[in-house]
């Protein structure tokens, strides 16, 4: 099994975006929990720093959704109580829920694909058929990192000339605005030097477009593709049957395990935690072919 990271673009693009609406179109709790677990464990896997911020954002997103349905909500046979004569019910909790923690998995889904999906990588699938779609797509990806490191290193600038020295609320706010400010400047010179560039290398010259890749189109990635279509396409067919499907007004009623639904847990489950598992094997094979340079050169 090769890296995630090496099959064609095109195939991990269609990956993530059937599984992400496996996650969101399913609204079973059985997937919803899959995704979660396996999402999160590839999130640790593939991300190198930030996560621990991002984990709280997730959890005030978690928080928002699951309040916001029972508050706006009131269906449902068994009430919790009731506040302003307006009953909080069990079944509207139970679906709020469910759709944090739906919303949950996704985000966790699209980070561990914005750490695969490079600019390259996107400017490879759109670049021929929306050239300008694609171009977009690459250098928001390529200017949101550069954002990012270039506010670390002006507030770190910032802090070396001796600003927040104070510690209050007031010398914060001011320092946030410098480096705002700073950030604007910086944007908008960088955003001229790109338009500058690119009009000197003759972007949107009247004459026919080239485009140069390094992917290709191999029989793993043919394989991994009908494996994928054929495993959304029958949980999909369980999907538009009923087969998955989980009520939760007026009462909560789980779906049945039958055998066709175990199958569908089964394949979920194998697309699912298929990025943890190319990662760990990634990491073995490394692990395993340093060891063995290593024992090859004490053996010199």
């Amino acid at each position: 099994m090769k890296p995630l990271e090496k099959y064609n673009p095109a195939v991990i693009f269609l990956y993530f975006l059937l599984l992400a609406s496996l996650a969101m179109f399913a609204a079973n709790p059985v997937m919803i929990a899959i995704s979660v677990l396996t999402m999160n464990a590839a999130a640790v896997a593939y991300s190198r720093e930030g996560l621990a911020r991002s984990y709280v954002f997730y959890a005030i997103i978690f928080v928002l959704t699951s309040l916001a349905n029972p508050v706006f909500s009131h269906n449902g046979v068994t009430v919790l109580l009731v506040v302003n004569d307006n009953p909080i019910t069990l079944e509207a909790v139970l679906y709020g829920v469910m759709t944090g923690f739906m919303i949950l998995s996704v985000l966790l889904l699209f980070r561990v694909f914005s750490t695969l999906m490079t600019s390259d990588r996107l400017l490879y699938i759109f670049g021929r058929a929306f050239p300008k779609l694609g171009l977009l797509l690459a250098m928001t990806l390529r200017f949101v990192p550069l954002f990012g490191r270039q506010r670390r290193k002006i507030e770190n600038t910032q802090r070396t000339l001796g600003l927040y020295k104070d510690e209050n609320a007031i010398d914060t706010i001011k320092g946030k605005l410098s480096v705002l400010s700073a950030m604007t400047t910086w944007g908008l010179e960088n955003g001229i030097v790109t338009a500058d560039s690119m009009s000197a290398r003759g972007y949107g010259i009247k004459r026919s477009r080239t485009s140069f890749s390094m992917f290709r189109f191999e029989r793993s990635d043919l394989g991994l593709l009908l494996i994928v279509i054929a495993s959304c396409t029958f949980i999909f067919f369980g999907i538009a049957t009923d087969k998955l499907k989980t009520d939760f007004y007026p009462r909560m009623q789980l779906p049945p395990f039958s055998p066709y639904a175990t199958v569908c847990y089964i394949l979920y489950t194998g697309l699912a935690i298929f990025p943890l598992v190319a990662k760990v094997a990634e990491t073995l094979r490394w692990k395993w072919i340093s060891g063995k340079a290593y024992d090859d050169k004490i053996k010199r």
